[in-house]
């Protein structure tokens, strides 16, 4: 068995990916599998007396808005019995940021990768503040999810439907010469996800005041393109997912508990250890001893190359995350070590235009001892309370080995 030309065929389809955003539709009615009782969450499998603060939050809420329950102490009832079965995002061809939670109703984004056939999915990004993904959910939290679901989801369904899709890619390659990383700074493509969408939008017949709305929600939130980017990454993932011999971690991600992979010849097992506390700088009032566990399913974004891999690319993250400019450059230089290619169409200006470092190798992470590096936000970890900072964190070393040893196993080694 030829290890590395698997390898090498994994990541070949994870560069040759092709998502474009066709789409916005109800979970229900588009994700596989999706029922009334389900309820996604981000990171791998978890059930409610394991959960965290945040994300007991996010599943309160989500019961909320759903009127499955009429109150906190109703939801987190119905949650502890049985009566609602959870699964990983990951385990229903979809994403989500931080607790990730996704219910039938909620809208999602719907990516096509146009190179394989395949569809993913995202939910849509709420904005900053008292907001369902840090676990939230007070009226006003219910009320925003009601107008984005109820009315600029359908908007931009409409738009989108009479366009040719926004093609996630392109945006993400032009966005890293413009100083993001695709991760934690997403300035640079939420300002060209605005410039796409607002003349699909203004083509609408709206009301003037209803059209202003939903392009000022989207322009005044510098992570609106974060969610489908998330799922054009879980689409290159994917597209690597499943090639017979290879190593190459296909999802990582991480419920606030435990922090989990999945490796492209192991099928759809999960690799899980305990998550842990990110390193970074805290809002005024907040420090460590606020923080949650590391939560959410956008580590997809090192997992196909962008986010921590392309910090070079983004120099002024440093002072959102901590560190210097040559920190942003070491931290790209380093993932080169446990990757198998270079990305042909993420490539990073200040380092001659290079190719971000694609396809983590379990071999490679296990042999140097070198995991990969994450970019991220830092939840509190009470629900509701929000972001309190952000920062870098590294998944255990110990998922990397158990699933070496299980590839051992599998093929015989």
């Amino acid at each position: 068995m030829d290890v590395s030309l698997a390898n090498a065929t994994a990541v070949a389809r994870m560069i040759a990916s092709r998502p474009v955003l066709t789409g916005v539709a109800r979970a229900g009615e588009s994700i596989p599998g999706m029922h009334d009782r389900l309820l996604l969450h981000a990171g791998p499998p978890i059930e409610w007396d394991r959960m965290s603060g945040p994300l007991r939050g996010a599943v309160i809420g989500a019961l909320l808005y759903e009127e499955i329950a009429s109150d906190e102490e109703e939801a987190a009832g119905i949650a502890a019995s049985g009566a609602i079965e959870f699964a990983p995002c990951h385990d229903h061809s979809a994403v989500g940021p931080m607790a990730g939670v996704i219910s039938s109703s909620m809208a999602v984004y719907v990516i096509e990768d146009l190179k394989h056939g395949h569809r993913t999915y995202s939910n849509l990004n709420e904005g900053y503040g008292k907001v369902l993904r840090y676990g939230a959910y007070g009226p006003e939290v219910l009320d925003r999810l009601r107008w984005m679901n109820e009315a600029m989801a359908p908007a931009l369904a409409e738009g989108l439907a009479g366009s040719g899709g926004i093609d996630i890619r392109a945006l993400l390659s032009e966005a890293l010469h413009m100083g993001d990383e695709g991760h934690n700074r997403n300035k640079a493509g939420s300002l060209l996800f605005l410039k796409l969408l607002a003349p699909m939008v203004a083509s609408l017949e709206l009301v003037p005041a209803e059209a202003t709305k939903i392009l000022a929600f989207i322009g005044d939130n510098a992570l609106s393109v974060l969610n489908p980017v998330m799922a054009a990454c879980k689409a290159m993932g994917d597209a690597a997912h499943g090639v017979d011999g290879s190593t190459v971690v296909t999802a990582m991600a991480r419920n606030g508990t435990d922090f989990g992979i999945r490796v492209s010849g192991l099928a759809d097992r999960w690799f899980t250890a305990p998550a842990g506390t990110p390193d970074g700088l805290y809002f005024a009032g907040f420090s460590s001893a606020d923080a949650n566990p590391d939560i959410g399913d956008s580590t997809i974004t090192e997992t196909a190359g962008i986010g921590a891999f392309a910090m070079a690319a983004a120099p002024a993250i440093v002072s959102f995350v901590s560190g210097t400019p040559r920190d942003a450059i070491n931290a790209t230089l380093e993932m080169y070590e446990i990757t198998v290619a270079e990305h042909e169409h993420f490539t990073i200006p200040t380092l001659d235009f290079r190719g971000t470092p694609t396809g983590i190798d379990v071999r490679s992470v296990v042999e140097l001892g070198v995991t990969p590096r994450v970019n991220t936000g830092i939840a509190h970890r009470e629900a509701g309370v929000g972001q309190v900072g952000a920062g870098l964190v590294r998944p255990p070393l110990e998922i990397f080995e158990q699933a070496l040893l299980a590839f051992a196993e599998r093929y015989g080694i």
